[in-house]
């Protein structure tokens, strides 16, 4: 595995892992938040993954977030690549509802995060299985 970044480490509980990519949760109950992380080393753009893994990307960040809208009956499903404070390729899928505590605005840097229980974490984990 491509070693995470010391702030994903932080910030993230590992869910397991699809074919290209870690499937993190974002310690923050506030929001359904997950994160996808490629498994290869020095990537932080996505035009550097070749073309075979851009496609496969592409096609479980699509799987992802059909599942998450499905599960989590979003109103909206917020996906991006930022990574200015984070440098490692990382692909964030938020899950939003217009009357979550931030709506409409960007999530981060907004409230307090609030950390998953444990029940919810293995909760969580278990349901990934069935990505």
């Amino acid at each position: 595995m491509a070693d995470l970044h010391p702030q994903l480490e932080k910030d993230c509980i590992v869910l397991g892992k699809l074919e290209l990519c870690h499937l993190l949760l974002m310690n923050d109950a506030n929001y359904p938040w997950f994160i996808l992380v490629p498994d290869r080393e020095g990537i932080s753009e996505i035009f550097e993954l070749n073309e075979a893994d851009q496609q496969l990307l592409l096609k479980e960040a699509s799987r992802l977030g059909q599942f998450l809208v499905k599960y989590f009956k979003a109103d909206k499903l917020n996906v991006a690549a930022l990574g200015n404070v984070v440098p490692q390729l990382h692909v964030h899928h938020i899950v939003r509802y217009k009357n979550d505590i931030s709506w409409p605005k960007p999530v981060w840097g907004q409230v307090q995060a609030v950390p998953y229980a444990p029940e919810k974490i293995d909760e969580l984990k278990e349901l990934f299985l069935l990505l």
